[in-house]
């Protein structure tokens, strides 16, 4: 057993994903805006910095005591000059960079107002689970999870909530974290100005699995959105060999219907992700191992192991029904 957990060790990934999100590398306005700030505020902490070492390393070097010198240092007190001096300096800089958090918190790459005719109203609507993402859009009745598809160069208003605890929404290349607070919906900008798949993560811990809170985000042209959209709101495909139906007769036989939905069936819960086409998606339990037949298989057998602290109860299934219900599940396209 614990050559099998080092063997399929999530670390090694968690690592990589951590390493591999160039955070510096903004393909938004807003995280452009972000960035600029941020090298604004490294400059001046910089400057800073170098000024209090060479202050330093020159009382060091001017003011040390020599041998026989037991003289005490001449004291001064009470100089209003010197009061002025080492507090203005340090005034003006807090309220620049106070300015200049302003400035950007109140510039058009600042959250959308939702003071709108419908205040409501969104291209997105992202909410936050323990310990997974619902995505869903407007006009449409697409729902995923863990993935969110949106077309390049286009700005979306994306509305955030959470159906338990306090979330963040946070995707380092695209734009600022935002929380996600259960009957409180906040909302933010999402625009990628070039396509790529970038990595999002819940920013605000919210329990034994908030490092495995991951999502991706999408960006493609127009038109393969618009497909990959339209595909996202058809019903489920019905399976057709033998192994696929006797999977699915498990699915509804267990109690997977009381959580998950599956578009054109009796499923329609939504406690849990939808798996409507769970087999177009990249990742399994948002982001800890890639969506595989053999990881489904693990993931089916023991989610616990896989994901500690998941909501899914382990329904002890054999090998056969295993790989009917894995069948079935990869019919889902």
């Amino acid at each position: 057993m614990h050559t099998q957990w080092l063997e399929h060790s999530r670390l090694p990934r968690l690592l990589a994903d951590a390493a591999a999100v160039p955070v510096l590398s903004p393909v938004s306005p807003e995280a452009h805006a972000i960035r600029h700030v941020l090298i604004v505020v490294f400059f001046i902490c910089v400057t800073i910095f170098v000024i209090v070492v060479l202050l330093i390393v020159v009382s060091l070097l001017r003011f040390r005591a020599r041998d026989g010198d037991n003289a005490i240092p001449r004291q001064s007190f009470g100089s209003h000059r010197a009061e002025i001096g080492w507090t203005i300096p340090p005034m003006v800089i807090v309220l620049f960079l106070g300015l200049v958090a302003a400035r950007l918190i109140v510039s058009e790459h600042a959250a959308p107002p939702d003071e709108s005719a419908d205040a409501n109203s969104a291209d997105i609507t992202v909410i936050g689970h323990q310990w997974w993402w619902e995505i869903r859009y407007a006009g449409s009745t697409a729902v995923t999870a863990n993935e969110i598809h949106i077309p390049v160069g286009r700005k979306l208003r994306v509305k955030v909530d959470s159906a338990d605890v306090i979330h963040s929404f946070w995707v380092p290349q695209l734009g600022p974290k935002k929380d996600m607070i259960r009957g409180h919906p906040n909302f933010l900008w999402l625009q990628a100005d070039r396509a790529g798949v970038y990595d999002g993560a819940c920013s605000e811990f919210c329990g034994a699995q908030h490092a495995w809170m991951r999502f991706v985000v999408v960006a493609e042209d127009e038109q393969q959105y618009q497909t990959w959209l339209t595909h996202q709101a058809r019903p489920a495909p019905t399976p057709t060999s033998a192994a696929a139906i006797a999977g699915r007769d498990i699915f509804f036989a267990q109690t997977c219907a009381n959580c998950h939905a599956i578009g054109g069936t009796n499923a329609i819960a939504n406690a849990a992700p939808d798996l409507t086409h769970f087999a177009t998606r990249r990742d399994l339990a948002a982001g800890v191992v890639p969506n595989t037949r053999d990881n489904l298989t693990r993931w089916l057998r023991k989610p616990d192991q896989i994901k500690p602290g998941c909501k899914m109860p382990n329904f002890n299934f054999n090998d056969a029904q295993l790989d009917q219900l894995v069948a079935y599940l990869e019919t889902l396209q």
